[in-house]
């Protein structure tokens, strides 16, 4: 995050709304969201949606999403000790339409952070190893109340090479127990049969990551998603993802929300 920050010529550590907060209400001119029902938002993903500085902007956040609620919202942090004192007075056990994932780069950082992640109030859960710095073990915390596993190499400065067999094992230890697992980017250094090499280009990185065949479509998750009038919204009535050529081999293609053609 803060190499991007000082490629765009921005101080990384300054926490500020941006322009995009209020885009899930952005209508057209017939009055209609762009952003349509069942459509997936990732929410901070060059930042932490619990961090301490933002806590006088998350109210107006949550407010969206409950505006939103035909629309999935995926957060992510690394600070899940914070959770439970920022959720809004109505939340109950946990929203429909919100997925919460915890990051966790290395053994230290999963054993402090999917222990606590499994006890929140929260109706999806998916973990994040990205970037993926060591190998993990985290079998004995999967269970059906991890919907998706993320994993992807470090980018950038200073960048640690990921590993094949890192990433093979979380595979199978998500496997086991039919849950997501996408294998979204190689990362700038990967290693494989000994050998290390470098791919700059995040295209080529998530070519590659598809092309090795670490991706599976576990039990999907059923989300929830009313109208404004809290009228149930069936699937076929919600956004249906499309893909084009480019997306043929995207590593991310399992996770993402499709793009819009024509």
């Amino acid at each position: 995050m803060y190499f991007l920050d000082q490629m765009r010529a921005q101080d990384g550590s300054l926490v500020r709304l941006t322009s995009n907060m209020k885009k899930p209400l952005a209508k057209n001119r017939k009055g209609e969201y762009k952003i349509k029902s069942g459509e997936l938002i990732r929410v901070c993903m060059t930042s932490d949606f619990f961090l301490e500085e933002a806590d006088a902007w998350r109210t107006q956040t949550w407010d969206i999403m409950r505006i939103r609620s035909d629309v999935k919202f995926f957060l992510l942090t690394k600070r899940p000790e914070r959770i439970l004192s920022c959720l809004p007075s109505d939340w109950g056990d946990g929203w429909e339409n919100i997925m919460i994932n915890v990051t966790a780069e290395n053994q230290k950082r999963a054993d402090e952070r999917i222990p606590i992640l499994l006890d929140l109030p929260f109706k999806h859960k998916g973990i994040m190893c990205a970037p993926l710095l060591s190998e993990i073990h985290i079998e004995q915390y999967l269970s059906d109340k991890i919907e998706q596993i993320i994993v992807g190499g470090e980018n950038y400065n200073g960048s640690i090479p990921c590993h094949y067999e890192w990433v093979k094992s979380l595979y199978h230890q998500a496997t086991k127990h039919n849950i997501t697992f996408a294998f979204i980017e190689t990362g700038t250094y990967f290693v494989k049969d000994g050998k290390t090499y470098h791919i700059p280009s995040k295209t080529i990185q998530s070519k590659q990551a598809f092309r090795s065949g670490l991706q599976h479509q576990g039990r999907k998750p059923s989300y929830i998603l009313v109208d404004q009038f809290n009228n149930h919204i069936p699937e076929e009535q919600r956004y249906q993802r499309q893909f084009d050529i480019n997306c043929t081999e995207c590593g991310s293609k399992l996770i993402c929300n499709g793009i819009e053609l024509g």
